[in-house]
């Protein structure tokens, strides 16, 4: 499928200095595909690998085996411009929050031609008054916020979320993900969210991955009808769902 992410019998292994069998392996002949302009939301138990692979996408660690293409291209960060939205917001604590939005523009040399979206985009999620702030100076929404501004000002290809709104208390992450939504569909990026939340994989994700607790197990893969329907969302359809996919993730870890 064209410029779809694939990911392709990816296998991923740490050091380990204590030579026992099996201990560094994360990944193992790990394969999705992500369809162009979806949001495929990623569940599974803590340790599972969901961080690993959004790093490996991201081109931040190399994979033992495997490969991960865009389109017909492997995926690199010198030819895509990958947004990453790490759970700790990423933002630069000596950087204001202008320098903080523009940083991933001035890494790819276009900052110049951004700054006009760039204060559109900051009106549109009401942070344009506080530019000159630090992060420190910032709530947890509003930090959530400007990084948030710096992944889409970039326009990025590829879209990656790892537990981006699990910080935030229950009622500001709902008011998130309606932001987030906003912002999306405006761009429709290919995206790869990670989350621990089950109501957010199916309010979120087109399709939604369950990593099971061992990488020698298969991971489970469901088309979700209901994503980004809010009307659907306090409904039956939603909550019985809901249900199945907490017993699927359940039935997953007691194979563990």
């Amino acid at each position: 499928m064209e410029d779809s992410i694939k990911i392709e019998n990816l296998t991923v292994r740490y050091d380990d200095r204590s030579h026992k069998r099996d201990m560094n392996t994360i990944l193992n002949q790990f394969s999705l595909t992500v369809p162009k302009g979806t949001v495929c939301a990623i569940i599974g138990p803590s340790g599972c690998g969901k961080s690993t692979l959004l790093k490996v996408v991201a081109g931040l660690i190399q994979s033992s085996f495997g490969v991960v293409r865009f389109g017909d291209k492997p995926i690199n960060p010198k030819n895509f411009r990958i947004g990453f939205m790490p759970q700790n917001y990423g933002l630069l604590p000596w950087k204001s929050v202008h320098d903080n939005i523009l940083l991933g523009c001035q890494i790819k040399g276009i900052a110049k031609s951004r700054r006009a979206d760039m204060r559109s985009l900051c009106e549109r999620l009401h942070i344009e008054t506080l530019l000159d702030r630090y992060p420190h100076e910032l709530s947890g929404g509003q930090q959530q916020r400007v990084s948030l501004a710096r992944v889409f000002l970039l326009s990025p290809d590829v879209l990656l979320m790892d537990e981006p709104f699990s910080a935030l208390d229950a009622i500001t992450r709902d008011a998130m993900q309606e932001v987030f939504l906003d912002l999306w569909r405006g761009q429709s990026i290919t995206t790869l969210l990670v989350t621990h939340y089950v109501e957010e994989a199916l309010y979120l994700g087109d399709r939604i991955v369950i990593m099971p607790e061992r990488y020698t197990d298969a991971i489970t893969i469901i088309d979700n009808p209901l994503a980004r329907d809010k009307a659907q969302r306090m409904g039956q359809k939603f909550f019985s769902m809901s249900c199945a996919l907490r017993k699927k993730i359940i039935q997953m870890r007691s194979r563990s």
